[in-house]
């Protein structure tokens, strides 16, 4: 991907004519031309409303298409700054204090903790999908005055997200249009993603690991994904099947529910199309790897990834290159190397702490200089995450340094 690109270069990759994006639970299924089509009506929606390039759009939405039609047209129009729906009212307050939303959006129904949390301050705009397939946006009072759409840059932020530590408060990581358009190139190239494949999204929309792996990586392949409304261990094997989906993301504890799940129905050897499996954002147990791979008969791979990085930093490739339990693979599509707490660098198999560098990695924090001294060696930056590399370049966690 160009370091040129935005996401709307990623929204334009698909063939018009091929399926895009379903929604199972609400009967939706969209195609690259519809899709397009309603991003583009939405971002003109919200212009219409006063906002535009700069403006933070809070997102309080389940999963659903609402939340991936909503993040793209908050993302090409202004900033996208996507909120757990589960928040409580005082949650909602500073969250949306600190991202300085300017507008939030809401589904047709429900979101009162994030509603209350509003009133007054941060004008509530829903989406409601239209007697056809069309969706379309209420509005209790506009944001501004009505503005012209104009197209985001390499170089604007499409979304802010928060991260923090046990001991940190919650810091703001603005991620740019640039760093998303080419993090979703190099999954697609990690995992040799095509318009034939087909994701099924179990991971919230409202974090890091299920907007650019699942999503995003999905719309630059020009492949389908497929968005339940929820994550369900008691019938996402039946989903896999019903779909036809060729791969899917989660988390190490989802995988291991699935799998628990599994042996109990005797859900293992099941009639699918997966070509692999991928885990992220929670350390997959060896142990686990290889009995999904036993009971499933297609690769996991594990994933190494985090907000700061827009997501993956390192993956176990697919055969015919090897995998290696316990491990994250080597990098992509990235620099990444284990350094001694000066930030010099570590010989093969000394263990110290994991930094990155490259076109996906923030440039920092916003507005919190404390915490970008701290994070970076260099042009180095210090994921906090501790481990060793092997002789092949196969990357090992062993700890978190904070």
């Amino acid at each position: 991907m160009p370091l040129d690109a935005t996401l709307r270069n990623v929204l334009d990759m698909g063939e018009a004519r091929r399926p895009a994006l379903a929604a199972p639970d609400s009967g939706l299924a969209l195609n690259y031309e519809q899709l397009r089509r309603e991003i583009d009506a939405l971002s003109e929606g919200l212009a219409q409303l006063g906002l535009g390039r700069g403006d933070r759009i809070a997102l309080a939405l389940p999963n659903g298409a609402e939340a991936i039609l909503m993040f793209l047209a908050a993302g090409l129009t202004g900033t996208a700054a996507p909120l757990n729906p589960a928040y409580t009212e005082d949650e909602f307050r500073f969250y949306l204090t600190d991202t300085r939303a300017k507008a939030l959006i809401l589904p047709a129904e429900g979101g009162d903790a994030a509603r209350k949390a509003a009133a007054g301050t941060v004008p509530v705009i829903r989406i409601r999908r239209g007697n056809g397939r069309g969706y379309k946006l209420e509005a209790e009072r506009p944001a501004g005055a009505p503005l012209s759409l104009e197209a985001p840059s390499p170089d604007d932020v499409a979304l802010v997200l928060h991260t923090s530590g046990t001991t940190s408060t919650p810091k703001r990581v603005p991620i740019l249009q640039r760093a998303l358009a080419v993090s979703a190139r190099n999954i697609m190239g990690t995992y040799r993603l095509s318009p034939e494949d087909i994701a099924l999204c179990v991971m919230p929309l409202f974090h890091i690991h299920g907007i650019v792996a699942s999503t995003l990586a999905t719309l630059q392949s020009g492949g389908q994904i497929v968005v339940p409304d929820r994550f369900n261990v008691m019938s996402l094997w039946n989903q896999v099947k019903t779909q036809r989906a060729t791969w899917f993301s989660a988390t190490g504890a989802m995988h291991q529910m699935l799998l628990g799940r599994a042996k109990t129905r005797d859900e293992r050897h099941l009639d699918h199309r997966l070509r692999f499996i991928r885990s992220s954002s929670a350390r997959l147990p060896e142990s686990a790897m290889q009995e999904m791979e036993s009971s499933f008969g297609v690769p996991v791979l594990e994933a190494y990834g985090m907000t700061e990085a827009a997501h993956q930093m390192a993956s176990n490739p697919l055969p015919p290159s090897p995998r290696k339990a316990g491990t994250v693979g080597v990098a992509t599509g990235i620099d990444l190397q284990v350094v001694d707490d000066q930030g010099k660098p570590l010989i093969t198999g000394q263990i110290g702490e994991v930094v990155i560098r490259g076109d996906t990695i923030v440039k920092g924090y916003e507005n919190n200089p404390e915490a970008n001294a701290n994070a970076f060696f260099g042009d180095w930056f210090r994921t906090g995450d501790q481990g060793v590399l092997d002789s092949d370049g196969y990357l090992r966690l062993t700890g978190r340094l904070k």
